[in-house]
């Protein structure tokens, strides 16, 4: 009896560590690596940037840079929330199977500019941050409120899940999905500043 007793007390203890699966130091780094550099790289093709600059528009139906911005920020936001859905779900690794995509093919796919893509209106800027320096801001308040969770998360982030148009994805692929769609359109923000009608000051 007491050697049962003492099996049901070891299993008891050590049950929480083997269903809880933490993520490993590689796939932390990895994405701290994602979230900072796409951070900095939307930071450095934005900053000095005039008034005209922000807000050109090579067609009338084209984004401008500000507007750019603000689709990123809406977009990292609600990014935010679909972290905070998954993780507020049991870890369930039975639905493994359903997620189809590596991490690389996940974010090639959303970093390709090749085709593009018509966001729903829910994402579509409005100026609902207020002015474009205060939208910078929000977007960058929400990014490093990300980078601290996945720097000190011990949520079982492969075990659960987001679903987006193209299929099942693992949490801690939500947050490269989001990082890869920042660099999508940092590329879009340099068609804009390279193409020919943008203003040189």
């Amino acid at each position: 009896m007491k050697i049962i007793f003492s099996f049901l007390l070891t299993l008891l203890l050590v049950s929480p560590a083997i269903s809880q699966q933490v993520l490993t130091e590689e796939e932390r780094i990895m994405t701290l690596a994602e979230l900072e550099n796409t951070r900095d790289m939307l930071e450095e093709s934005t900053s000095g940037l005039s008034p005209a600059q922000l807000n050109y528009k090579r067609s009338e139906e084209a984004w401008s840079i500000a507007e750019c911005v603000e689709h990123l920020t809406i977009s990292e936001n609600a990014f935010g929330e679909m972290i905070k859905g998954a993780i507020n779900a049991p870890a369930d690794p039975s639905k493994r199977t359903e997620v189809k995509m590596t991490d690389g093919d996940l974010l090639a796919m959303i970093r390709d500019r090749s085709g593009k893509v018509q966001t729903s209106e829910p994402f579509e800027p409005s100026g609902k941050f207020g002015t474009y320096q205060e939208t910078l801001e929000v977007f960058m308040g929400l990014r490093d409120m990300h980078i601290a969770f996945i720097d000190e998360t011990e949520e079982d982030l492969r075990n659960r899940y987001g679903q987006l148009p193209f299929g099942t994805i693992d949490g801690l692929q939500i947050v490269l999905f989001m990082s890869g769609h920042t660099e999508r359109h940092v590329k879009q923000i340099m068609e804009i500043k390279e193409s020919e009608g943008y203003p040189s000051e």
